[in-house]
């Protein structure tokens, strides 16, 4: 009996090659990007789900809202909250503090080797490997990071720094890193590295306990609880019976405690589970947004649902054309069920035909989306999760898309279904109401991915045009070593500004315009008290003006000196000064010092534009200068000049990987989230066309074929072509307007959210929304125009010869 089934729908399914061929690409594209999406998701969920009591293990952000302005969550805690956390909050059963090093040049003493810089690098606390366990090679796990200057490594560090040595050969040889300081520590132990996807990329863990002096904990930053960095950060173990909103509350009563009310900035705590770090602050830039990830889970189930409503769409169009061959049938002793069976049968061989085809353009939209795809993220066919996909996935989707037309089609009465007839002539047809809005649907997601994508598209074409306040253009930068010696940077200074075709060189904190961000607080003597502003800070020298190409409205562009600042225009806003010339010699009292102001400065945009400007203060402290900035004359190879600026910091820093990227490259990173939700949305307004326009090609050349004789008759009694081609186009148009009406609001609604993100935005182009409807609608007509045409142009006689 399934043979039969099989037999008989291979038969059916060559006898209509145009059907099999519409159902397949269309399935297939849908199955495509379902499996590829599936997979995406799946590797972004399976970070850290290998610790054991993972659902327990849970690390410390802090929160700070400073002034009005709420900041993000830091994974940083004070260092002060990892002594007391186990004895001031009820139900931690371990605890585990971490102090994150960046970019610290790692050496072998033994063999004066110099392995460049890592972010592989921590200090930890024994409490650490408790929480995640490891596999020991060598060295004694209760003990390895009890003693200042001890390090367990892993495997692959062993490797990398002592080549040929055996773990336990290992134990007792030294390691150097050179961050602000000199830390040097004995190998105590070696690990396992993980093999399976962690954002805990440590390979080097420096026993905590090396920073044992107050001088150190000061330097760290480890010694308040008015200080919170980053790379302090804090994970426990809760006991089994403790619940998340417990230890929030206990956390909130431990900030109570050590945090005054009274103080302008308030600083609370929050756990986070494991399982949700992959979606927050990593130690690398592996952050997925959970926003995002459930973005492409819609465009993949709308793009699949797509597909499935034109096969339904298809299937129920020709269901007269089989009505015989069911009506023969169940003449013959056919029952309902068997019927069924066949049609599914029929259904399950295309889902199969679709799925081998679509696996085969997933390796095409794998490539083409390199860029997008999560880094490590590999696609493996033959793991269990996708043979579950391939077992499961086509039998779910041939049963929803396959069911509805096997009852249409089964449902037939033999007498009627030998006749010609398929339903008893009433002035209601479900099926034809059922296809004109299954249409309808599929118009509608098409429109509403058209006006999304040319909507943001007009926004970031509107950002990337607008004035920045700073000339981005031949500007390239680099990163300087951590708290460098200043007299090596004003050497590599003047060694670059004597490059030939270098117009200026500046250091400073940070980039003119770039994702850091250093706020305070300033005083400003206002009739006879004290007026308080929250500010952005910048530290730079007095040629950062220059190279960025910052006007100055009064004063000078700075002196290098730490009694002296620069203010913009918002500051002066803020403060209540009517002109920049007023500002000037006015004192100022911020970090805790009277300072100068001797320029005022343009406002510029140091951040995206979805935030409006600061006021900000420039100062001045070079011993925590960590970018070089060099402005190229123009006309100047770009590439030869790099390289050459790169071979100059070789020459001062030989122990760095000396490498200038361009500003203006930088700066287009601000909006690289959007871009990436652009051209998303891009290839899904693509597909979304692709699908939508085969199911009309094939709908259409199905249901005109069936109006030939109507069309002939109406030629024969004197109607025009172009008559026929508006009599038939009419109901298109109406599905087309329809479409329109309930695609307007959802993009609307999402448009709204996203451009609501900028302070400087386009207003809502509502002239994009009618484009989008006409471009759909002339496209509905060029299909169905040159079917109906063609059918027009058909010779009467020949369509009613047997009349």
């Amino acid at each position: 009996m399934l043979k039969n089934y099989f037999k008989i729908a291979w038969r059916n399914l060559g006898r209509n090659k145009l059907r099999t061929g519409i159902h397949v690409l269309g399935l297939s594209l849908g199955i495509s990007i379902c499996f590829l999406i599936f997979n995406i998701v799946w590797h972004a969920y399976s970070f850290d789900k290998f610790h054991p009591d993972g659902e327990r293990i849970f690390r410390i952000n802090s929160l700070t809202n400073w002034g009005q302005e709420e900041l993000v969550p830091n994974a940083g805690v004070p260092g002060p909250l990892g002594e007391v956390i186990d004895s001031e909050v009820s139900g931690v059963e371990e605890k585990g503090r971490l102090y994150v090093l960046y970019q610290v040049l790692a050496a072998v003493p033994e063999t004066n080797k110099v392995f460049g810089r890592t972010d592989e690098v921590t200090f930890a606390d024994p409490g650490f490997f408790r929480i995640f366990p490891r596999t020991w090679l060598a060295g004694n796990p209760e003990k390895a990071l009890q003693d200042p200057g001890s390090v367990v490594i892993t495997q692959s560090q062993l490797e990398t720094y002592f080549p040929g040595t055996k773990p336990q050969e290992s134990l007792g040889k030294e390691l150097l890193w050179v961050d602000s300081d000199t830390v040097r520590a004995q190998v105590t132990g070696v690990v396992e590295d993980y093999t399976e996807n962690t954002d805990i990329i440590f390979k080097s863990f420096i026993s905590y306990n090396t920073i044992q002096t107050e001088e150190q904990k000061e330097w760290y930053g480890l010694h308040s609880w008015g200080n919170i960095n980053s790379s302090s950060q804090l994970f426990i173990k809760a006991s089994p019976e403790v619940k998340l909103e417990s230890l929030n509350e206990s956390l909130g009563k431990l900030a109570d405690k050590h945090y005054s009310k009274e103080e302008d900035s308030r600083t609370s705590f929050s756990v986070e589970p494991l399982e949700e770090i992959h979606f927050g602050q990593t130690y690398k830039d592996t952050t997925v947004s959970k926003v995002f990830l459930k973005g492409l889970i819609y465009i993949g189930l709308i793009i699949l649902t797509l597909a499935t409503l034109n096969f339904i769409n298809l299937e129920t169009a020709q269901a007269m054309g089989r009505a015989k061959e069911v009506g023969i049938r169940k003449t013959l002793g056919g029952r309902r069920m068997q019927l069924i069976a066949q049609f599914l049968t029929e259904t399950y061989l295309l889902v199969i035909f679709s799925t081998i085809l679509g696996l085969v353009l997933v390796e095409g939209l794998r490539v083409l989306f390199s860029e997008y795809l999560p880094q490590g993220f590999i696609l493996g066919y033959f793991e269990a999760q996708n043979i579950g996909f391939y077992l499961l996935f086509p039998f779910l989707l041939s049963l929803l898309s396959g069911i509805y037309p096997a009852l249409i089609l089964s449902g037939y009465q033999p007498q009627r279904a030998l006749k010609g007839e398929t339903k008893a002539q009433t002035g209601f047809s479900f099926g034809v109401f059922l296809r004109k809005n299954l249409a309808v649907l599929q118009f509608s997601s098409s429109i509403a991915f058209i006006i999304l994508v040319l909507v943001l598209n007009y926004q970031l074409r509107y950002v990337s045009s607008q004035p920045l306040g700073f000339d981005k253009n031949a500007v390239v930068y680099s990163s300087l070593p951590f708290m460098s010696d200043p007299a090596k940077m004003v050497l590599l200074q003047d060694r670059l500004s004597q490059e030939s075709g270098v117009s200026g060189v500046s250091l400073s904190g940070s980039l003119v315009s770039s994702q850091s961000l250093w706020t305070s607080d300033a005083y400003i003597p206002v009739d006879t008290t004290e007026k308080q502003l929250f500010i952005q800070v910048m530290n730079v020298d007095s040629a950062f003006l220059r190279v960025n190409g910052i006007p100055i409205l009064a004063g000078t562009a700075g002196s290098n000196r730490s009694d002296e600042i620069l203010v913009n225009e918002n500051f002066l806003k803020e403060a209540g000064i009517a002109q920049p010339q007023d500002a000037l010699n006015r004192s100022v009292k911020f970090g805790g010092e009277d300072k100068k102001i001797s320029g005022v400065v343009a406002n510029f945009h140091s951040r995206s534009l979805r935030e409006e400007i600061k006021p900000m203060i420039l100062t001045a402290n070079p011993r925590f200068f960590q970018t070089v900035s060099v402005k190229l004359e123009s006309g100047q190879n770009l590439a030869l000049s790099k390289e050459k600026l790169e071979q100059i910091y070789k020459e001062i820093y030989p122990y760095e990987t000396a490498e200038f990227d361009f500003l203006d490259e930088e700066i287009l990173k601000f909006y690289e989230e959007d871009l990436r939700i652009r051209n998303v949305l891009g290839a899904a307004c693509i597909l979304a066309i692709l699908i939508s326009s085969m199911g009309l090609f094939g709908l259409s050349s199905y249901t005109i074929a069936q109006r030939t004789k109507e069309i002939s008759i109406r030629k024969v009694l004197g109607a025009t072509i172009p008559q026929i081609l508006a009599l038939i186009s009419k109901d298109y148009l109406i599905l087309v307007g329809l479409s329109f009406v309930l695609a307007v609001y959802p993009a609307y609604y999402f448009l709204r959210d996203w451009l609501d993100g900028f302070q400087y935005r386009v207003d809502m182009p509502y002239f994009i929304y009618a484009l989008a409807g006409a471009g759909v609608m002339v496209l509905c007509l060029l299909i169905v125009g040159l079917h109906s045409y063609a059918a027009a142009q058909t010779n009467p006689a020949k369509v009613l010869k047997d009349e």
